[in-house]
């Protein structure tokens, strides 16, 4: 990505088991993405997928750090954690699969939904992960395009 074209930029450090402070990422850059006037389905699109993928770190890594760009025709959200990784990013993408904890699961998490609904609401998506290591998720969403259902 050209910085000349980044519009806005914000990195964000993510630690995991906070859930006092989960989701205020997604929320800084629900509000960033409006006081710049993006449409409120794309602002809606973004919210969703940088809560789960912020929500993943939270549950299931150590820590993470999560970029967000905005250039005039993208929002690009990087998202790279120190955690377990994952051994198996096919079976991972399946509606309904989570290897949520019990403890997550009170609390209302950990219904399988979190790497589909990224995907759902990007319009590109790229997950690497390594077994002991981490994952990296690569989310754009375009900003000039019809709202995607």
């Amino acid at each position: 990505m050209n910085v000349r074209n980044v519009l806005l930029s914000q990195e964000f450090p993510i630690k995991g088991q906070d859930f006092s402070h989960a989701g205020n990422i997604s929320g800084k850059i629900k509000e960033l993405l409006q006081e710049v006037g993006i449409s409120t389905g794309i602002i809606r699109r973004a919210a969703i997928a940088s809560y789960e993928a912020e929500m993943n770190v939270v549950m299931y890594a150590n820590q993470g750090n999560f970029k967000f760009n905005l250039t005039p025709h993208s929002i690009r959200l990087r998202v790279e954690d120190q955690g377990k990784g994952i051994h198996d990013i096919k079976l991972a993408m399946k509606e309904g699969y989570s290897t949520a904890t019990d403890e997550h699961r009170e609390m209302g998490f950990g219904a399988g939904m979190g790497l589909p609904n990224i995907k759902r609401n990007s319009d590109r998506f790229k997950i690497r992960s390594q077994p002991g290591s981490g994952t990296v998720l690569d989310i754009t969403i375009y900003v000039n395009q019809p709202e995607k259902k």
